[in-house]
């Protein structure tokens, strides 16, 4: 009865449900990240069923088969877990939104205010719009995101050795290289090392954003 009184009057997670600004990419194409909805189910079995085989080989091991975890149930489980976690800011999830389409997604995990103010980063991007800039960019917006509207002080990321477009994607970010993490995650059905990144926020004195368009990757 309380905690239905006092809920209410819960303070707003930090960060969400917000979108981040809209970057251009050097082929035309207008990215941002907005909040996850529960009307994203069907964008979201159908992308991720249509690229298992190049997501399951880098994802955590799913507890049966990859089409049981992508069925309307399973969303519906996906959706309200993040929903309550997000509600009570531990996890901010992100939708890569492309000229308009559901190109992949964003999500801000294990976020921890006070002395720690960290958080990690993970994203998967739709196989038709990979190798377009388009991770390195959400990536970016991602990073910005987390520093100025979730208010982390540093977030860190890890990538399987033998997903180097993953660690191209976090170095293009700026993050740097700080370990490696044997058997860190089960992965497709065994433990596997990870290599250990991350980013503060003072490492740079710009935006993630902002270093990519003066690389010239964003318009």
């Amino acid at each position: 009865m309380i905690d239905a009184l006092l809920k209410p009057f819960r303070a707003p997670t930090p960060g969400w449900p917000e979108s981040t600004r809209e970057v251009q990419l050097v082929s035309g194409t207008r990215l941002h990240l907005r909040p996850l909805r529960a009307a994203d189910g069907d964008a979201w079995i159908s992308t991720r069923l249509a690229d298992e085989a190049w997501l399951k080989p880098v994802e955590p091991t799913a507890p049966s088969t990859w089409e049981a975890a992508h069925t309307h149930a399973a969303w519906r489980n996906t959706w309200l877990n993040l929903k309550r976690l997000a509600a009570d800011g531990v996890v901010v999830p992100l939708v890569i939104e492309a000229d308009g389409q559901f190109a992949g997604q964003v999500t801000l995990g294990n976020i921890q205010h006070g002395a720690v103010g960290e958080c990690w980063i993970g994203y998967w991007v739709h196989s038709p719009f990979m190798g377009r800039g388009i991770a390195t960019a959400a990536c970016a917006l991602g990073v910005d995101h987390a520093f100025h509207r979730v208010g982390m002080h540093r977030v860190t990321a890890t990538f399987l050795p033998s997903n180097p477009a993953s660690g191209s994607v976090l170095k293009a970010c700026g993050f740097r290289e700080e370990g490696f993490m044997r058997r860190n995650l089960h992965i497709d059905g065994e433990w596997r090392d990870h290599y250990f990144v991350a980013l503060n926020c003072d490492d740079f004195p710009s935006d993630a954003v902002d270093r990519l368009a003066t690389a010239g990757r964003l318009r």
